[in-house]
């Protein structure tokens, strides 16, 4: 059974950085790198967006337009573990975070892509800027 594993969230002052990461196991038949890895964020009340999304090899990222130039995400598949750089934090980016794994079939193109075909996802770490 896939498990995801989000960490390093807390609470930061506004301006400050963040690294989180996820860690995948259990692809029963899988290999990391055969999957499109994505962070969403949630907060109460509104719908879960997705932030960044990267492609099964890495050589692909697409990111919400809120946060381009701020946050970065990138994988290593060696470690089977997904990350997401964020810098210069505003109190906006308060939410929980989510690292979620795209299905093989959506994941084949090597394209990223945070629209659809995400098939499991983490408990969640939640992010809190202060102003």
């Amino acid at each position: 059974q896939v498990q995801l594993v989000e960490s390093g969230g807390g609470l930061v002052q506004a301006g400050g950085s963040l690294r989180l990461p996820c860690t995948v196991s259990g692809l029963s038949g899988l290999t990391f790198d055969d999957v499109g890895m994505g962070w969403f964020r949630q907060t109460p009340g509104k719908k879960r967006e997705g932030v960044s999304c990267i492609s099964r090899s890495g050589g692909s990222r697409v990111s919400a337009d809120s946060v381009k130039g701020r946050f970065t995400i990138s994988r290593d598949n060696a470690k089977n573990t997904l990350y997401l750089q964020m810098g210069s934090l505003k109190p906006e980016d308060t939410a929980m975070y989510y690292c979620a794994a795209r299905s093989r079939s959506f994941s084949s193109s090597d394209r990223a892509s945070c629209d659809g075909g995400y098939v499991a996802w983490g408990q969640g770490t939640q992010v809190t800027v202060s102003s």
